[in-house]
Order: structure tokens, then sequence, then C-alpha cells
């Protein structure tokens, strides 16, 4: 089994102040890159979206950067994106967040996640047990999703709520 990202999206966010802490990234292209946020962002975008029938999101966009697929899930486009925060206002779940959700796109190429690797910079620095290098696949009774062959996501998903009832 390889190993992989574990990202637990509860985490991120400060249970005292709600701002969310990322960590620190390695990545070389541009200093100020918090690469964790786009993969945050898209785990959000998949597991806590609630992929509103009439997305007040995708109507309030001024530039057309938000999109839904075939599957009800919505998709940013960075290139068109501004950064007006409108969606995030309209959104009536709260799921897309100003400090996950903005104009200025990070990348994380995952840092060359290896066997051998045993910490990540943005491990060190996120905040406790946000982020970590596990040897594990999905499972859904203890609610960790696939976001990629590399990366798993533990989230409460919305549908499961609606399971219940």
């Amino acid at each position: 089994m390889s190993k992989k990202i574990l990202i637990d999206l509860a985490k991120f966010r400060d249970p005292v102040d709600g701002k969310y802490s990322f960590g620190d990234c390695i990545y070389n292209f541009h200093q100020d890159n918090i690469g964790m946020k786009a993969i945050v962002e898209k785990a959000m975008m998949l597991f806590t979206c609630r992929r509103c029938e009439d997305a007040p999101c995708i109507e309030v966009c001024p530039e057309d950067a938000l999109e839904k697929d075939d599957d009800g899930f919505i998709t940013r486009a960075t290139n068109l994106c501004v950064g007006c925060q409108s969606c995030v206002a309209i959104c009536p779940f709260g799921t897309i967040m100003n400090e996950v959700f903005t104009y200025k796109t990070s990348v994380c190429d995952l840092c060359d996640l290896d066997d051998n690797t045993e910490t990540l910079r943005c491990m060190e620095t996120a905040p406790k047990g946000a982020i970590e290098i596990v040897e594990m696949e999905m499972s859904e009774e203890e609610n960790i999703y696939a976001l990629s062959d590399l990366v798993l996501v533990k989230e409460l998903r919305w549908e499961d709520f609606e399971k219940d009832e």
C-alpha cells in the first residue's frame, strides 16, 4: 500500500476565531504559494458543497467563473475569477469560504510524495492533525474519501446527513 496525504477539513478552521490556516508550503515556483489551499478548495466543492439545484453562486458570478459539471459538482475557472466574493456572500450554506475561495490560485505538487516521505512542510505548520501521511484507503465508515490517487479527505459529507433522516 502506498503512502497518501490525508487532510481533515474540520481541523483547518480555528474553532475560536473561525479563521483558516493552511500551513506553509515549499512550492518552488512562487514564495507566497499555499498549495494546500487548492486541495482544500477542491475537497470542499466535492464533499461539503450541497450542489444546490439552482446554484445561486453560479448565477451571481459576474465573470461566469463557476460552473456545474454533469454530476452536479461546482468548479471554478481561476483564470476568470476576479475575487469579488459574490459567491461567498450568496451561498446559503456557507460552503464557499473567503479564506479558501480566493482569486489567487495556489498549486500543490504533493512534494513528490513517495513511500520514503515522512513529513511535509505543510504538515509541520498547519493546525495539528489537519494534514497527515498515511497508508490507508478510502473508508466511508470513517468519513474518509478519495480526492485523488494520492489524497484522502476526512469530511462529514452533507449527503450522509440526508441518509439518516
